[in-house]
């Protein structure tokens, strides 16, 4: 046996223990894992194909149908053919990882369908994401996916084997593969700004500021990962918010840049979209954007009001936005309040309503236990119940706040030091589910801090003022 076909029957194994140890987990990894494991034998669970609609924002919907149907055909699940919205394949307004995943979508169905092999220009766009021990924009799941793509295509067949070889270098010790390379910078920024609520030392913040200054894009944005080249706007807002509350006279220029590239995808609809001007804007990261524009004084105001009233206008009756990068929905709605009472202190209407909503659904979702969960009828997890805390410490009554506490605490006093667990919350792409486990416990620190400063504000550390800029500097407040 040639030495890579052991290496794959090695690495198949181990993949093959994985699934059997998750089949009853996440309820879509669980479909997923038995579709693998049992190949043409396993029907395609028609609620999920059929829930998509409820799991990502509207403008996605027929895209991610068809990748989760195109999923399952690989996996040999088998799904009958369906004539497909062709809102599923339009290649117009998306962003590059978007329109990868889309052109390999469609040579999946259409090898499925018995339909001719992609045209050359699909073949040409899929080859150039491939070059050996490279993955693609670190998004492994894409580079499996065109993968699978281009394997029916004969003269790609020393392709995929190159590309088989560079996705099994980053087979976990478990035994799985991982969605993306890493999320070094999102993990970063998130835990830079609970660092910094939480007061920590000033020369380990200093640390996290310039490392970001290195990662920076030459166009001022940020990426999950510094293997990436496409920002996006959930780790540039971050970003921004973590160096102006640490230092905004020091990190000006990386501040400057990371402005400006915020504004330059800035929607004509006063939204933000996740990734690049043109495409949809969307709630969660309009609400970030806000939040990180708010840092810098009423210099942004009237980029701030139209995105407030984006806001407004996507609320659902019920005080919930649609869906987001996050499995919580209680994710957009602590951002959403945030942005408004970083903006108003007591805000006027409309937005006093969104953010009465938001509190109303949040008293409505506690749990008895005091946690929140990720939807309605979820149990509670410290990730969810972080969020809430964060909304519950902004309005009059302990009583809900200090149950969510409780609830955290116990989670901390369980694992003894460990750090918080909770189910995987982050989506990606909509609706996997995927795993970072330090989020949980930046989250929940950066809950705490807010209850911090609510219960005693003079406990929470703030910036000093070394070498202030002569615009008027803001108090610190815990972010995001």
């Amino acid at each position: 046996m040639r030495r890579n076909e052991q290496r794959h029957d090695v690495a198949r194994t181990r993949i093959t223990r994985y699934l059997e140890r998750h089949r009853n987990s996440d309820p879509l990894d669980a479909a997923l894992a038995d579709s693998a494991l049992r190949p043409n034998n396993a029907p395609v669970r028609r609620e999920i194909l059929e829930g998509i609609a409820a799991q990502v924002p509207e403008f996605a919907s027929a895209r991610k149908q068809a990748l989760l149907h195109a999923v399952f055909v690989i996996l040999g699940a088998a799904p009958a053919p369906a004539p497909w919205n062709p809102e599923a394949f339009v290649m117009e307004a998306l962003h590059p990882w978007a329109a990868v995943q889309v052109t390999a979508v469609k040579a999946v169905l259409g090898q499925a369908a018995g339909e001719a092999p992609p045209v050359a220009g699909e073949l040409a766009l899929l080859a150039s994401t491939q070059r050996r021990g490279t993955v693609w924009e670190g998004n492994l799941f894409i580079h499996l996916l065109v993968l699978h793509a281009l394997a029916a295509v004969p003269r790609m067949h020393a392709l995929v084997d190159e590309g088989l070889d560079t996705a099994l270098g980053h087979q976990r010790d478990d035994g799985g593969m991982p969605f993306v390379t890493d999320t070094d910078t999102w993990s970063t920024v998130t835990s830079g700004l609970a660092l910094h609520a939480g007061g920590a030392p000033r020369h380990v913040l200093h640390r996290i500021g310039r490392h970001l200054e290195q990662v920076q894009h030459e166009d001022g944005g940020w990426s999950y990962t510094d293997h990436v080249r496409l920002p996006d706007t959930d780790c540039t807002t971050v970003a921004l918010e973590f160096l102006h509350q640490l230092d905004p006279y020091t990190y000006r220029d990386a501040i400057r840049r990371g402005s400006d590239a915020l504004l330059a995808v800035r929607g004509a609809d006063g939204g933000f979209p996740t990734y690049g001007a043109s495409t949809p804007s969307e709630a969660c990261m309009t609400a970030a954007a806000v939040n990180a524009l708010s840092t810098q004084g009423r210099s942004h105001r009237g980029i701030i009001l139209p995105a407030l009233h984006f806001l407004a206008e996507r609320q659902l009756p019920d005080g919930s936005f649609p869906p987001g990068w996050s499995k919580s929905r209680l994710h957009t709605l602590f951002r959403a309040h945030l942005a408004t009472h970083h903006t108003f202190p007591r805000p006027p209407s409309p937005f006093r309503g969104v953010t009465e909503r938001i509190l109303s659904l949040v008293l409505a979702a506690q749990r008895a236990d005091g946690g929140f969960g990720h939807q309605e009828g979820s149990e509670s997890d410290a990730i969810s119940t972080s969020y809430g805390l964060i909304i519950l410490t902004g309005q009059g009554d302990p009583i809900p706040a200090a149950r969510a506490t409780q609830y955290l605490l116990e989670r901390l006093r369980h694992h003894s030091g460990a750090g918080v667990t909770s189910p995987p919350d982050m989506l990606g792409p909509r609706p996997f589910p995927y795993h970072v486990p330090v989020l949980a416990d930046a989250f929940a620190l950066l809950a705490l801090a807010h209850l911090s400063r609510r219960v005693r504000p003079s406990r929470v550390a703030s910036p000093r003022p070394a070498r202030q800029p002569r615009t008027r500097r803001h108090p610190s407040r815990p972010a995001l």
